[in-house]
C-alpha cells in the first residue's frame, strides 16, 4: 500500500529540485534524486487538465494521464501546470526557482532564453542555483541548435552501428531508450557533483550534460578499441563485445548465459564439457590469444552448451565458481527469486489509477534510505497547493 506524502528521507532529503523536463532523459534523473530524497517540483505546460509531459500518453493507463512509463519515472514527485509563455506562468516559475538548490531542463536553450528562462535570467532571482541543461549537443558544434532524440543520438554516435560489425546485417536501434536512460544518468552524476562543489565553495553554476557527446562517451569506451593508440589499425569495437556468436547459448531445454574468465575457470568448464583439451590450444591459452579468436571459442561454447540442461550446467558451474546465470524472458523477470527475495516488485495502490507494479530504489544506503514517498502525479495535481505556498 502507498503512504502518500512521507516525510523525506534519503540523502538529499531538504534539497529543493525545479524540474522542467518530459518524455526520459529528464524525468529519469529526477526520479533518481527524488528517491533519494529530494523535493521534486515538475513543471508541465498547457491549459488545465491538457497537455502536460507528453510520455503521460504512451501506453494505456487507468486515468489516462499516467501512462505505464510515465507512471515508472514519475513518483516522488509534484505536478504543477503552468504555462511559462505567459507573465502569471513565468513568475509563479521565477519564485519557485527563487528559493530552489537545482533547475533541471531539456528545453532548447533559445527557446529558454525567449521564455526569460535562461541561466543569466535564473540566476539573477537566485546566484546559487545548480541549472542542469540537458542538451542535445553541446553549445559550440554545428548541431547545437538540432534537436535530439534517442534514436537519433544511437545513430550519430555510432551505437546504431554496432549490429553491423557484428555480424553484417543492417543498422539496428537497440530496443531501449537506452541514449535516454544512460544520459539521464549522466546529468545525476553532474548535478551531485554541482551540488557537492556548492557546499564546498557556496558556487551555484551552469551544467550542460550533451547526449551526443555523452552517449559517445559512453559506446566508445571500449569501442575506440583500435583507434585508441595513433596511428590507429581501423579495428573499432571490442572484439569480444560485437562478437556475433556473443549471445545466451542454447541447451537441452533452453538459453543460459556462460561467462568463463580466468584460465582456471575456462579449463574447469571445457572439463565439465566433456572437452578436455581445448584449452591447450594455444588459440585459446591465454587472454590475449582468446580475445583475437574469440568467435572459434564462443563457437566451441556453444557446442559445448547444448550437452546438458540449463538446471544442470547452472548446478556444475555454481559449484564450479564459473559465473553463469539463466536466461530470462521478459515476463520471466518478473518471477526471478532473486528479485522476489530482495523484494525489488512491489504493489502499490495509487490513489487514482488503482494497484500497480513499481520498482524498490536498487541502491541501498546504510545511514540515509531511499524511499518512494508519493506516487505519480496526475496531470497539475498539486498546482493550488504549491502556487498558495508561494502567495499566488
Amino acid at each position: 500500500m502507498a503512504d502518500h506524502e512521507q516525510t523525506a528521507a534519503g540523502p538529499l532529503a531538504g534539497v529543493k529540485i525545479i524540474d522542467m523536463s518530459s518524455v526520459v532523459l529528464g524525468p529519469f534523473a529526477t526520479l533518481i534524486f527524488g528517491d533519494l530524497g529530494a523535493d521534486i517540483i515538475k513543471i508541465e505546460s498547457g491549459q488545465p487538465g491538457k497537455s502536460g509531459d507528453l510520455m503521460r500518453y504512451a501506453g494505456a493507463s487507468p486515468t489516462g494521464d499516467l501512462g505505464p512509463i510515465f507512471t515508472n519515472l514519475n513518483r516522488n514527485k509534484k505536478s504543477v501546470q503552468l504555462d511559462a509563455k505567459n507573465d502569471a506562468g513565468k513568475a509563479a516559475i521565477l519564485a519557485l526557482l527563487k528559493d530552489a538548490d537545482v533547475f533541471v531542463h531539456n528545453v532548447r536553450l533559445g527557446g529558454m532564453r525567449r521564455l526569460g528562462l535562461d541561466y543569466e535570467s535564473v540566476k539573477a532571482v537566485n546566484p546559487d542555483i545548480i541549472y542542469v541543461h540537458c542538451a542535445g549537443f553541446g553549445e559550440t558544434g554545428p548541431y547545437a541548435k538540432r534537436q535530439a532524440y534517442d534514436d537519433l543520438i544511437q545513430a550519430a554516435s555510432g551505437f546504431a552501428h554496432l549490429n553491423t560489425l557484428r555480424d553484417g546485417s543492417e543498422p539496428a536501434y537497440a530496443p531501449s531508450l537506452v541514449a535516454d536512460k544512460t544520459v539521464g544518468l549522466f546529468a545525476t552524476y553532474a548535478t551531485l557533483a554541482a551540488l557537492f562543489h556548492r557546499e564546498r565553495t557556496g558556487e551555484g553554476q551552469f551544467v550542460s550534460v550533451p547526449m551526443l557527446e555523452s552517449f559517445t562517451f559512453f559506446n566508445m569506451v571500449e569501442n575506440l578499441y583500435g583507434e585508441t593508440f595513433l596511428p590507429g589499425n581501423g579495428k573499432v569495437a571490442y572484439t569480444r563485445s560485437v562478437n556475433a556468436n556473443r549471445k545466451p547459448y542454447k541447451t537441452k531445454d533452453g538459453f543460459i548465459a556462460l561467462v568463463p574468465y580466468s584460465d582456471e575457470q575456462w579449463e574447469t568448464f571445457f572439463r565439465l564439457g566433456g572437452r578436455d583439451g581445448v584449452f591447450d590450444d594455444p588459440r585459446f591459452s591465454t587472454y590475449a590469444a582468446r580475445t583475437e579468436n574469440i568467435t572459434d571459442l564462443y563457437a566451441i561454447i556453444g557446442e559445448v552448451a547444448i550437452t546438458k540442461t540449463t538446471a544442470e550446467w547452472l548446478d556444475l558451474l555454481d559449484n564450479a565458481n564459473i559465473p553463469a546465470m539463466r536466461f530470462n524472458q521478459m515476463h520471466e523477470v518478473l518471477e526471478d527469486p532473486h528479485l522476489k527475495a530482495v523484494d525489488f516488485f512491489a504493489q502499490r495502490e495509487h490513489p487514482d489509477a488503482g494497484p500497480y507494479r513499481s520498482m524498490r530504489h536498487p541502491v541501498t544506503f546504510s545511514q540515509s534510505p531511499t524511499s518512494i514517498r508519493s506516487d505519480p502525479p496526475t496531470l497539475g495535481r498539486d498546482t493550488d497547493t504549491i502556487l498558495a505556498t508561494l502567495g499566488l
